[in-house]
């Protein structure tokens, strides 16, 4: 009987479910004396629904400010937007709904044959060979960069070199090896970006991130 209870209490939609779960949140969050920028309340947020790691509320930072939550949701909202992942997960994590609703597009070069063959001729990784190749597109591009430190130290070169000018990078990627030290070059570069800093992160995070952007205008 008490699971069958349990099941009664938990079913409904799954927007139920979620708003249940933003409540809890929220709840939570003050009950642990944590406080969080209205601006970019809505990104925490969703990073913490999506991992339950509330260490999340300390460790997010936005550059140069929480400013560039709303700069990023406007120019999401005008459409034309392409945003670059480093892997198919954060890739297939993204809302293609609210995407197409928008008119933004997102794309992973990482399987890419061509990029492969470019790494491998250059002795460097898939996600470097694949932020080269981000450098043809037009408009404005966001990275979304939840696995690879390589990832983000090429597009700090890549900047200083006049070859990329982001609208935003989403640097969380996971890991042990030179993970502090690329965010910390990005964090560095001013350029704008929202950072978790430390080794905690992830493909997740990372579509985390956009979809609470994205879910902004979709959902007003």
């Amino acid at each position: 009987m008490a699971h069958e209870n349990l099941a009664s209490d938990v079913a409904g939609r799954p927007s139920d479910i979620e708003s249940r779960s933003f409540e809890t949140i929220t709840r939570e969050l003050a009950e642990m004396g944590k406080s969080v920028d209205p601006a970019v309340a809505h990104v925490v947020k969703r990073v913490i629904h999506t991992t339950a790691d509330f260490s999340f509320a300390d460790t997010l930072e936005f550059r140069p400010g929480v400013e560039v939550v709303a700069k990023t949701t406007e120019a999401l909202a005008a459409g034309g937007v392409t945003i670059v992942t480093d892997t198919n997960m954060a890739l297939a994590g993204i809302s293609k709904p609210a995407l197409k609703k928008l008119g933004d597009a997102a794309l992973c070069y990482m399987a890419d044959p061509d990029v492969a063959a470019a790494a491998k001729a250059n002795g460097t990784t898939r996600a470097v060979a694949s932020m080269d190749k981000a450098c043809e597109l037009e408009g404005p591009v966001i990275f979304a960069i939840g696995n690879a430190p390589t990832a983000l130290l090429r597009i700090r070169e890549l900047v200083e070199a006049g070859k990329l000018d982001p609208l935003l990078v989403v640097g969380v990627p996971v890991g042990f090896v030179n993970v502090v030290e690329a965010k910390d070059e990005i964090a560095a570069s001013g350029m704008p970006s929202i950072l978790a800093r430390g080794r905690k992160g992830g493909s997740t995070i990372a579509a985390a991130i956009m979809n609470a952007m994205l879910y902004k205008v979709t959902r007003a």
